[in-house]
């Protein structure tokens, strides 16, 4: 009997077409033999559209769309349990993969709906997904876990509006220049600017806060972009290393979707002894967040071979042409094979939840 597994994608944030070209990667690898496919697009203005279950690959990304060919729904009615008359027993979804990139959906939200709709779901629980995508909390749960990372600053911008002079003159105190310049809530590089000197840095916290109420500021690290895959829940796994070779000054949203401006080295040139100092790192900041399923891990290798971890992302690009796939398919596992892993790995962990007592 085929599995029904739902595809949520789109969602309310700037990654919003990223989302969908992550799904429409997805639907065309899976093997239609095996898995009946529910398309659930969230629309920009965070309107629910629940498709027809799809019998054939998908050629276009504005097929997703779904503007006029799906129905209009509450995400509660997802699970039958909850609402029995609104959805045909036919209709339940057995697992849930969260396409989602971004707030509202990588960031512990839907996560969360999901938990209380007791539907199994591919990734990330509430927890690792909220510190995820808050780098501030990510830093700060790296800190307490030993993990060797750069200098920052952050603050909300109700405090930055009480004295802008103070916060530049903290950053220029603590990390001088070059740094960078992030949303403290946001993937694929959107709004991070790199700042030479205060008038770069002014412009760049104030397009910051366009995308999120708190900003983090970096220092600059000289050295190699490094990312390593892991996959698991108790036990994880890690791929080869990868690296990030942008042929522009940092690898920003444009270097990454855009342009092609950036050479992306599978497996990565890194010596035994620095790979098993990731590798080790990375499963160090996977349990730190409390991961399952899967995150990226992304590094800086300077000169002298000390490693210091940038970040994890709770739900990295995954078109076939992403650095995570790209990394298990040197590392022997092919994309379609990859997204049935992390289905089992969903099953796996629900199961576990599930032997877990909620009272006495």
């Amino acid at each position: 009997m085929k599995m029904k597994l739902g595809l949520i994608y789109g969602g309310k944030s700037a990654e919003h077409n990223v989302s969908l070209q992550t799904a429409l990667a997805v639907i065309n690898a899976l093997d239609m033999s095996k898995f009946d496919i529910h398309p659930i697009y969230i629309k920009e203005n965070g309107e629910w559209v629940r498709g027809k279950a799809l019998d054939a690959p998908v050629k276009e990304v504005s097929t997703l769309r779904l503007q006029e060919n799906g129905d209009s729904i509450s995400p509660v009615t997802l699970n039958t349990e909850l609402f029995p008359a609104k959805v045909e027993e036919q209709e339940k979804i057995d697992v849930i993969f969260p396409l989602l990139h971004g707030p509202n959906g990588e960031d512990g939200t839907v996560q969360g709906l999901l938990e209380l709709l007791n539907i199994p779901y591919v990734g990330n629980g509430v927890l690792a997904s909220a510190a995820g995508m808050d780098k501030v909390v990510m830093k700060n749960l790296f800190a307490q876990a030993g993990l060797a990372q750069a200098k920052y600053v952050s603050f909300i911008k109700s405090d930055y509006d009480h004295s802008p002079t103070a916060k530049y003159e903290e950053i220029e105190a603590e990390l001088g220049y070059p740094c960078f310049v992030k949303p403290a809530n946001l993937g694929s590089s959107v709004g991070i600017n790199k700042c030479k000197d205060r008038e770069s840095l002014e412009a760049a916290v104030k397009e910051a806060f366009e995308f999120d109420r708190k900003v983090i500021i970096e220092e600059a690290i000289l050295g190699r972009e490094i990312e390593i895959a892991v996959i698991g829940n108790d036990h994880p796994e890690c791929s080869v290393v990868g690296e990030i070779a942008p042929k522009v000054e940092f690898y920003d949203y444009k270097a990454k979707y855009e342009d092609g401006e950036t050479d992306l080295i599978i497996p990565g040139n890194v010596t035994e002894e620095e790979y098993e100092m990731i590798k080790e790192m990375a499963i160090t900041s996977f349990k730190a967040i409390d991961g399952s399923g899967l995150v990226r891990a992304d590094f800086f290798l300077t000169e002298d071979g000390k490693a210091l971890i940038n970040e994890v992302n709770t739900m990295p690009g995954f078109t076939p042409y992403s650095m995570f796939p790209l990394m298990w398919k040197h590392s022997g596992l092919e994309y379609p094979q990859l997204i049935e892993k992390l289905v089992d790995l969903a099953l796996e962990r629900y199961e576990q939840k599930q032997q877990i007592k909620h009272s006495f």
